[in-house]
């Protein structure tokens, strides 16, 4: 590759980064109040940043951020939170910036869905040595709806996602580096090392980060057996596939799994620092959870001892509040069967302000106006990723390319787990995590065709498809903007955009 090919596979996808920083960050202290489940992350997070652990609110803790008053807000008492802090402690970091404020509980998941469009274009870029088609797939990500709006939330979904696309586009990136040293082993993979560390984050946001690694951990371990099986065919020598099985299987195992586990546990840094309180708040109720609670451990580690088995502790509270009757019979408006989430059923509105005065936007005196932040991904890119998802089994089957496996795999394991268990209410935003590697199925049927396109006119006709996708996206993303961002409609305006009774 020529020094100025390199340069280009990063100024083409920084300059789409770019693009979407700004459409993220863009009035992103609008509205200027609590959305959705911002009324937990962000401040959970703020609590993090004052007090190094999750302690509960007073009641009318909402109001007064929103008017600025921040004294008193917290108690002592831990609270019993329902996800792990890595994304809090992210969020936190906006925080310190710019205070307890809309901007700075938010501009955590701006940055970060950016670098999410960067970090996707350039695993793109490995899988099909394509400038244009990796520039493709940042585009459709910065210019999805869905994406757009968990990147201005402080919700915890769109930190999950960019830790699962920096673990696999490492692996991506680790497929090649040991690729060009067969048939060597190498025990130590710096690649597989930092998909550890990215998965350990991925679960320290979000639990559903564990499907990601369990399903990538068995995947690159078959990924490198089945090529050495090629070379000892061809070679004529080799290990058997047993024994090339636990040369791979077992580093692997180690710079994934273990690495994960350790970033995972270092990650609830607020429990294992301050597990007193938490063992007193939780775990000398109706259930106690052992006589150390009330006599914590001797010995040079018997603190450390404790802190540890009242991270296990909390973590089967924590998986009894997921699993129990508090959640199984909880019901609400905007939950969804996970059937829907990849052609856009039924969309979360995250704000909602009905009623506006019909004046405020130019309405007729007998309607009214409303502002609306609506969850909704860009159906151009969601449909035509379904459309691509399909074609990639094919494909696969057809090329016999691995690099099919990516998307396939992906979408399956964050996605599918959601099919188990569906009686507690849950939400199309789950799926966000789904949709970088929907792109990145459609990037490499735009490549398969463009190289199988042999004729001026067969690659004319591809690349005029692909143009039209992208002003398709382009259009649509514009069209639905207003109820991305909560921007003031008529409620004729607004109906206009509601293609599906089920979006309203």
């Amino acid at each position: 590759m020529t020094a100025s090919r390199r340069a280009w596979g990063w100024i083409a996808p920084g300059a789409v980064a770019v693009v979407a920083l700004v459409l993220r960050v863009w009035d992103l202290g609008h509205p200027r109040r609590l959305m959705f489940d911002e009324t937990y992350y962000a401040k959970d997070a703020w609590s993090l940043l004052g007090a190094g652990y999750v302690r509960e609110f007073v009641e009318d803790a909402n109001e007064r951020i929103e008017r600025g008053d921040l004294t008193g807000l917290m108690e002592a008492t831990p609270a019993q939170i329902a996800h792990p802090e890595v994304g809090k402690w992210m969020i936190a970091a906006g925080q310190q910036v710019f205070g307890m404020t809309p901007f700075g509980w938010r501009i955590a998941a701006a940055v970060v869905g950016a670098l999410t469009v960067l970090v996707l274009a350039r695993m793109v870029l490995r899988l099909t040595d394509s400038i244009l088609v990796a520039t493709l797939g940042g585009a459709l990500l910065t210019f999805d709806g869905l994406h757009l709006v968990l990147s201005r939330s402080a919700l915890l979904d769109v930190f999950l996602t960019f830790w699962v696309v920096c673990a696999v586009a490492c692996l991506v990136a680790d497929r090649d580096w040991i690729t060009r040293r067969l048939p060597a082993y190498r025990a130590l993979r710096p690649w597989q090392l930092a998909a550890g560390v990215c998965f350990g984050l991925a679960c320290g946001t979000k639990w559903s980060g564990l499907y990601v690694l369990a399903a990538f951990g068995v995947l690159v371990v078959a990924w490198e057996v089945l090529v050495r099986r090629r070379l000892r065919r061809a070679s004529g020598r080799g290990d058997t596939v047993v024994l090339t099985t636990l040369r791979v299987g077992v580093p692997a195992f180690a710079s994934l799994v273990l690495v994960a586990l350790v970033v995972y546990v270092l990650s609830w840094s607020g429990v294992l620092w301050h597990h007193e309180l938490y063992a007193q708040r939780f775990g000398a109720g109706e259930e106690p959870w052992g006589d150390w609670v009330a006599e914590p451990s001797s010995g040079p580690l018997g603190s450390t001892l404790d802190a540890l088995r009242t991270l296990w502790h909390y973590h089967v509270l924590t998986w009894e509040f997921h699993t129990g009757d508090y959640l199984a019979e909880a019901t609400h408006p905007y939950s969804s069967h996970p059937w829907g989430w990849l052609v856009l059923e039924r969309p979360v509105a995250f704000d909602a302000v009905n009623d506006v005065a019909a004046a405020e936007c130019g309405a007729a005196a007998d309607s009214s106006c409303l502002r609306v932040v609506l969850g909704l991904g860009n159906p151009v890119v969601w449909w035509t990723g379904v459309l691509a998802l399909l074609a990639a089994p094919l494909l696969w089957w057809w090329t016999r390319d691995a690099r099919w496996s990516i998307p396939l795999v992906a979408v399956a394991a964050s996605w599918v787990p959601w099919f188990i268990g569906t009686g507690r209410p849950i939400f199309q935003f789950y799926a966000v995590v789904v949709l970088p590697f929907v792109i990145v199925a459609v990037c490499l049927v735009i490549d398969e065709a463009s190289r199988r396109a042999r004729s001026p006119r067969a690659r004319y006709a591809v690349w005029s498809l692909t143009g039209i996708l992208v002003v398709l996206t382009v259009a649509a993303f514009a069209w639905f903007h207003p109820v991305l961002t909560g921007e003031l409609l008529s409620r004729e305006d607004w109906m206009a955009r509601m293609w599906w009774p089920t979006w309203i």
